[in-house]
């Protein structure tokens, strides 16, 4: 599992969003907004070869600090820019000989747009538009005519996490009339199908930050243990297991934030390594932790790491994005530290999440 860095928006519901490095699905691509002051471009970082490189893709003029990247599994990196206020376009851009190719793919009209974590397919991204009273999803590269809209949902919507490996099962934290914010099941493939997927409590608020679909480990953010105070913690996809909320999670003097988890522990979510990003006041560091651990591994970031950005191998080595003025493209690598023993799950906390109401296999359209 790999994500993009993530911070928090200062925004009164919490909501996650994507910062200045994303990282496809696979691990193969990335990019971001390189240069400084009013010379910023688009780069991409190739990170599957022997050693990462990247690629500049500047175009006719400099890109604007609002713009937005998305990586593509083919190499091909989506730009999302605003334009005219309220009009955003998007375009493909792509190394071509010694200058950069530009596919422009059209626009969409809306006060407010989020681009959502790339698809697991690596082929198509996907935007978020928020309304009054809905939000609205659009498929804005992969179609066959340029942004076209796939789903419209009841609410107020944030965040974004991916529950398969087909783009096809996404998750979103909603609101519904000011009521607590849920994190709810979008079925794609059956025009924006909403099913519950976390529900702890009925006043809690309940988010999804992270789902491993080789695990099913999930990783999520809840005020339920303690109401006014939202707190990390972890559950299985899937499955009527308990929600546990690990004490070594919560710091007083730090935040704490997963950006990425161990793939390939299939049906062993206990066993995943978890990447997070902790920041305090003496700045951003890593820490590293399993569900059958006690504690985080505290480790030190390495200089001009592109905070709360990496990925990790199935092998448990966890590699992590840095530019320096020396480098301008590197990635470090940091063993998952070793546990002496697993430790036995804490109490369970909360009743179970109702996860198994949502459609993770596939189904029979409707008649």
């Amino acid at each position: 599992m790999t994500a993009c860095a993530i911070e928090t928006a200062a925004e009164d519901d919490g909501a996650m969003w994507p910062t200045r490095f994303t990282i496809t699905a696979n691990g193969a691509y990335a990019a971001r907004l390189a240069g400084s002051g009013d010379a910023l471009y688009a780069e991409r970082w190739t990170l599957d070869g022997p050693e990462p490189y990247a690629v500049p893709l500047p175009v006719g003029q400099p890109e604007e600090p609002t713009a937005r990247l998305l990586p593509l599994a083919d190499g091909r990196v989506l730009v999302e820019r605003r334009v005219d206020g309220d009009r955003h376009t998007f375009s493909l851009l792509y190394p071509t000989g010694p200058g950069t190719g530009e596919l422009p793919l059209g626009a969409v009209a809306a006060e407010e747009l989020t681009l959502l974590p790339p698809s697991p397919d690596g082929i198509c991204a996907y935007a978020m538009v928020v309304g009054r009273d809905t939000t609205t999803l659009w498929l804005v590269a992969g179609g066959a005519f340029g942004p076209e809209q796939v789903a419209e949902i009841e609410g107020r919507c944030t965040g974004g996490v991916w529950l398969d490996r087909t783009g096809r099962m996404l998750a979103l934290d909603r609101r519904l009339d000011g009521g607590p914010v849920k994190a709810v099941a979008v079925d794609l493939e059956r025009g924006g199908e909403v099913t519950p997927l976390l529900q702890i409590t009925d006043g809690s608020t309940d988010r999804l930050l992270m789902a491993d679909p080789d695990s099913g480990l999930l990783l999520i953010r809840s005020d339920a243990p303690s109401p006014g105070h939202e707190r990390l913690g972890w559950g299985v996809l899937g499955s009527l297991m308990p929600i546990h909320f690990p004490e070594c999670l919560r710091l007083d003097d730090a935040a704490v934030t997963p950006f990425a988890v161990q793939p390939g522990q299939v049906l062993q979510p206990e066993s995943c390594s978890v990447a997070l990003r902790i920041d305090g006041a003496a700045g951003s560091w890593v820490g590293v932790w399993r569900p059958s651990g006690r504690r985080i591994h505290h480790l030190a970031a390495p200089p001009g790491w592109l905070a709360g950005a990496g990925l990790w191998t199935p092998q448990g080595v966890l590699r992590l994005p840095y530019t320096t003025d020396g480098v301008r493209c590197g990635l470090a690598a940091v063993e998952a530290p070793t546990e002496p023993e697993p430790a036995p799950p804490e109490p369970v906390v909360c009743r179970p999440v109702p996860l198994q109401q949502a459609p993770l296999t596939d189904r029979k359209a409707a008649g």
